[in-house]
Order: structure tokens, then C-alpha cells, then sequence
């Protein structure tokens, strides 16, 4: 790895956004750096984060010791079992991107939530109780890191409303006081995939559906991203999260921040890759609108990897979600439509 390619991407200090104290100066500072990664990439290294070191290190150990289980073992906990929640693992194969098989094995997790919350008593989809594995300290490791990250997320999203020139708890006080926030775990084998099967990614080219994801990977690499001059590496940096916009912070401003496509390359480094991705979206039930004084959309579906055009959406996040995870697991998609 050369220093020129770990700086394609603008790495961002983004202290000051949790920082109570911090001055206006250094806030308009962040804010400037967000504006400027989000129009040219939409993606970012943030660092200065207070996400402790240790507790991400714990949360590898332990992801580590789950994918090493065996297949049987892991699929006590399978996706199938988590009904409406959509939690639980898939093995090897079992994801679809367009349609493909991606080339990981995973863990769908997300906010635990007891039978008497309100939205589990309504049958919301993805919300429910985890599909927690037998391992001691999981659970309260999963939890303790989905909190502070989560802590990331509402930060770096009042440095994005800043950047916008709207007030910091613009969509906080709109989208995201109670935000859905759906973590995944996610194991790339080093093993090569079966010939015949299809598969030629770790993940196929996509968008993600929020607004805004954070992702912590090992130091294995392999994520890509489409830029305007072309695909580039987004290779590991220790101490820090890729972030990138989704779909609905693009329709939020009339694609002046674009969701920005992107992959992860098959993994052939002789040693599994972990990455974490944990998606910090609108509630569920809140409407998707644009943003007040931001230019009209421009209709962008030729040059998207699916040809859609996410301008065109007018509905809940929940309708949003719903209309694209039926086609990353089709078997199970009947449980929560």
C-alpha cells in the first residue's frame, strides 16, 4: 500500500463534531471538508472519532471466533429464524447483489429491541430482538459498539447538515432522533468461490439505501470505489471509518451529494477479511423529502449501476428498504413484506 493510495479519498478529523466546546471556526472547518469529500466522492475516511480502539478490537476477536465455527454451528442462529426482525446469519453465497451471489458469509444484526417496543408489537420490519451466537461477551460487545458508533453517526450527520449550510440538528429533529440503525458482519473467505457459480465479487457493484453508512474494515482491503475518473481502492486506514452517503441523503439533496457505487474485490490475500458496516438511516416510518432551496434533480438513472432514479421515490424510508432487500435474500423476503 503507498501513501498515494491511501489518500485518494479525503481523510477527515471530525473531533471538533463531538466536541462540545469546540468554536464555530473548527466546526465550519469539518463541515467545509464534508461538503467538498460529498460532492466529489461521497466517501470519506473519518478520524478522530471516539470510538474506543479496544472495543473494535474485542469486536474482531470475537467476529473472528464466530465465522471460524462451523457451518452447522453458525446456522443455528440463520436468517430464517429472525422473522420480521431480519437478523441472523447467512452462509457463504447466501447474499445477492443484482442478482449474484456475493462471495462472504455475514451476521445481520441491528438495534436490539424487546417484544414490548412499540414497533415490534406492530410488526415493523427490521425491528426486533438480535439472534445472539453462544459466544460469552458477544452480545454486550455487539451492543456497546453499535452505541458508539451510533454516537459516530448522529456527530458526522451534524457535520453534513452544517455543510449544507442548515442548522446541525436539521435531521436529527426530522430523520434520525431515533435513527434505524442495522449493523452487519461480514467474513470475505480467502477460499475461492466454486467455478460455475457466478460469482465474481466479494460484493457486486451497488449504491447503499440510507444516509449514511460507516464502515470499519480489517487490514486484509479490498473495497472499490467509482469515481468519476474511474474504480479506485479504498484501502484499510488504521484508526478509522470509510463513510459514504446513501441513496436517500442523494434524494434528500436533489443529488448534490450522490450515493456513490461501489464493491469489494474477491479476497485473495490467503487470509479472511472482516469489515463491519453499520447503516445509520431515517427511521422507518419518517418521509423522504428534499431539502428546501437545493436545485431541482436532475434525472442521473443512465448513469446508475441499477438505471433507476432515486428522485423519483416519494414514500417512507421503510417503503424504500423494503423495495430492495426482497432481492438480496428472495427465499426469505415473504417474511417481511
Amino acid at each position: 500500500m503507498t501513501p498515494m493510495t491511501t489518500y485518494q479519498l479525503p481523510v477527515i478529523n471530525v473531533q471538533a463534531l463531538s466536541d462540545p466546546q469546540a468554536s464555530a471556526e473548527a466546526l465550519g472547518a469539518v463541515a467545509h471538508q464534508i461538503a467538498l469529500a460529498c460532492r466529489a466522492h461521497g466517501f470519506f475516511y473519518a478520524i478522530g472519532h471516539d470510538v474506543p480502539q479496544p472495543l473494535i478490537g474485542e469486536l474482531e476477536r470475537l467476529s473472528r471466533q464466530f465465522f471460524a465455527l462451523d457451518e452447522a454451528t453458525k446456522l443455528q442462529w440463520r436468517m430464517a429464524l429472525g422473522g420480521r426482525a431480519w437478523r441472523g446469519y447467512f452462509k457463504t453465497g447466501g447474499e445477492l447483489t443484482s442478482g449474484v451471489p456475493d462471495w462472504k458469509e455475514g451476521l445481520y444484526l441491528g438495534s436490539e429491541l424487546g417484544a414490548e417496543h412499540p414497533l415490534v408489537r406492530a410488526g415493523t420490519p427490521v425491528h426486533g430482538p438480535n439472534l445472539w451466537p453462544d459466544l460469552p461477551g458477544f452480545r454486550d460487545t455487539v451492543l456497546a459498539y453499535l452505541e458508539a458508533v451510533a454516537g459516530l453517526g448522529h456527530a458526522l450527520m451534524r457535520g453534513i447538515a452544517l455543510s449544507l449550510e442548515l442548522p446541525a440538528d436539521y435531521f436529527a429533529s426530522r430523520y434520525t432522533a431515533d435513527p434505524l440503525i442495522l449493523f452487519r458482519l461480514f467474513n470475505y473467505p480467502s477460499r475461492p468461490a466454486p467455478e460455475g457459480s457466478g460469482v465474481a465479487w466479494g460484493v457486486g457493484e451497488h449504491t447503499d439505501y440510507g444516509l449514511l453508512t460507516l464502515l470499519y474494515q480489517d487490514t486484509t482491503g479490498g473495497l472499490q470505489v467509482k469515481t468519476r475518473e474511474g474504480w479506485i481502492e479504498a484501502p484499510p486506514l488504521p484508526g478509522s471509518f470509510v463513510c459514504n452517503i446513501g441513496d436517500m441523503l442523494d434524494l434528500m439533496t436533489g443529488g448534490l451529494y450522490r450515493s456513490t457505487p461501489h464493491r469489494v474485490r474477491l479476497n485473495t490475500s490467503g487470509t479472511d477479511r472482516l469489515s463491519f458496516p453499520l447503516f445509520f438511516d431515517p427511521a422507518f416510518n419518517t418521509r423522504v423529502q428534499p431539502i428546501a432551496g437545493l436545485p431541482a434533480p436532475e434525472d442521473d438513472s443512465g448513469s446508475r449501476w441499477d438505471q433507476s432514479n432515486v428522485h423519483t421515490f416519494a414514500g417512507t424510508y421503510g417503503d424504500y428498504l423494503l423495495g430492495k432487500i426482497g432481492k438480496v435474500f428472495p427465499e426469505l423476503q415473504q417474511q417481511v413484506l
